[in-house]
């Protein structure tokens, strides 16, 4: 029987809205040890910040980490998975968008969340999420200045 999101997803999920401090959310990460985490704001999912983002869209451009909010660096083009969605189809919608990790939404409501981890950890889908990293993980040169 496949699996559905619902199966593998962490249930319990670190939220921060659009107006807590890129600061918050760090301190949010380190304490959960996760790299991202879904912005919720009037109980629906509105957006995702990773500790990428605050990196080049606040701490790389000189910006105060206590003053600067989540919702000015925070990733809006939200992709999102259900929880009766397949594990196969959520690894294709991984790859096809280019995500690490997929908010699991029902009904507007974050409900989970599902890394690419999660999908490697379960023997069964290992090829998915090789595969899913594979199209995620474009080569790139580093710029030099």
């Amino acid at each position: 029987m496949a699996k559905t999101l619902k199966d593998i997803m962490t249930k319990t999920v670190a939220t921060v809205s659009p107006q807590q401090s890129v600061q918050e959310a760090a301190q949010l990460m380190s304490q959960n040890n996760v790299g991202a985490i879904p912005v919720v704001e009037n109980s629906k999912c509105v957006g995702i910040v990773t500790d990428r983002d605050i990196a080049l869209r606040a701490v790389s451009q000189g910006q105060n980490p206590q003053s600067t909010t989540v919702q000015s660096v925070m990733s809006t083009g939200l992709v999102t998975g259900t929880p009766e969605m397949g594990v196969h189809e959520a690894a294709n919608l991984m790859a096809e968008k280019q995500v690490r990790r997929l908010p699991v939404v029902e009904n507007g409501q974050l409900t989970g969340i599902v890394a690419l981890g999660d999908l490697a950890t379960t023997d069964i889908y290992q090829n998915e999420a090789g595969e899913a990293l594979a199209s995620i993980s474009q080569p790139s040169a580093p710029t030099m200045s």
